[in-house]
């Protein structure tokens, strides 16, 4: 079985960052796409996809100039729907109802958002139509983790350890199969 090198770039800052950007769609810095292009720049990819949301798919257009690519828009590698708290500052969310979420994101999702389920189902059905063949997806910290808890096996404590800054690269190498599994082989922030 031909294992293939699956590279996550998390999108750089965008215009305002510190903010919960589920499918809130906001521009990227011209110094967060920099940050982004020099994070795989030494990276050898034949594949290159991107979350439809402009803070992910402008990075993306910008890193396929660079590697004579033209990412393939794919809506399934969009952030978690953080619902009502779309767009607001952790600080101006009720912290009960946040540390709820992030202790069990199923069964206690933002008001009005989508369940962590809904998340991983959407990344599970990307991964499976990937091509096995170096790629790289410039996406979300939520889809990030998803692919995380999806090839090797984290749970939900454990996902929130890993810290995801803006422009961090998470590469892993995965074997493709009946159960498909990858090993991380590096996190660069």
């Amino acid at each position: 079985m031909n294992s293939f090198a699956l590279h996550l770039l998390r999108h750089g800052a965008p215009t305002t960052p510190g903010l919960m950007l589920g499918h809130t769609d906001m521009a990227p810095t011209p110094e967060g796409i920099d940050q982004c292009r020099l994070q795989v720049r030494a990276l050898a990819v034949e594949q290159l996809i991107a979350s439809h949301v402009q803070r992910s798919c402008t990075a993306a257009q910008a890193i396929g100039v660079d590697h004579d690519l033209t990412p393939a828009l794919d809506p399934r590698w969009r952030e978690l729907d953080f619902g009502e708290w779309d767009g607001h500052a952790p600080a101006d969310i009720d912290p009960a109802a946040l540390g709820r979420f992030w202790s069990d994101p199923d069964a206690s999702p933002p008001p009005g958002g989508e369940p962590w389920s809904g998340l991983t189902a959407r990344v599970a059905a990307a991964l499976a139509e990937l091509t096995p063949r170096p790629t790289l997806v410039v996406t979300h910290g939520g889809p990030m983790r998803a692919v995380l808890h999806l090839l090797c096996g984290f749970d939900i404590a454990q996902l929130w350890s890993f810290d995801l800054p803006y422009g961090s690269l998470l590469s892993l190498r995965v074997w493709p199969g009946p159960k498909t599994v990858a090993q991380i082989t590096g996190l660069r922030q």
